[in-house]
């Protein structure tokens, strides 16, 4: 999948999705009061932090969230069920992903007092039970990638796009329509 990254005027920001079942998708961000783009901060830490079940890797499966419009391609014929499902099954790890993309995010943007590492361990204890999986190292890897992204990000003008390779890897589990979880 391709994300592109789009500066609009008066600072909001868009991001085209091409997906690799040749659906093209709009997503809309309103997210004008921070210099980083809070999809593109999503998109990072996801991609780094390999949360296959966060916001993109659903987009990838074939969710399509209530900011985002289809602008090309045939979606399938049960889109808006399958969209439903994918988001339904894999709720807590959007979540997470939510959290954790708001820690790689802070860091560019606004660098709290709290360091890096235990700040993410602290926001991954609100919502998951399991032991951190992530090095110091890694989390520093994806704010490094931010970071120089958010430079390049700064440099575009109106309409210009920053390109975003999403792994195919990292596409979120689909259960077929009778294995949902209720």
């Amino acid at each position: 999948m391709r994300l592109v990254f789009i500066p609009m005027a008066q600072g909001n920001r868009r991001v085209v999705v091409h997906r690799d079942d040749g659906v093209v998708l709009e997503m809309r961000s309103y997210d004008r009061k921070y210099r980083v783009p809070h999809d593109l901060a999503h998109a990072v830490a996801e991609r780094e932090l390999r949360l296959s079940a966060g916001v993109f890797g659903c987009v990838a499966a074939g969710a399509v969230f209530s900011s985002m419009r289809v602008i090309d391609g045939s979606p399938r014929h049960d889109a808006a069920a399958r969209s439903r499902r994918i988001i339904k099954d894999n709720a807590r790890a959007i979540t997470l992903a939510e959290v954790l993309s708001g820690v790689v995010h802070d860091a560019v943007e606004d660098p709290p007092p709290v360091p890096l590492f235990k700040r993410a361990r602290e926001v991954w204890g609100i919502v998951e039970e399991k032991p951190f999986p992530y090095t110091e190292a890694t989390l520093a890897v994806a704010v490094e990638t931010l970071s120089a992204l958010t430079e390049r990000w700064s440099h575009l003008r109106p309409e210009e796009g920053l390109e975003f390779t999403w792994p195919p890897a990292l596409s979120a589990p689909v259960k077929s329509p009778g294995k949902s979880k209720s």
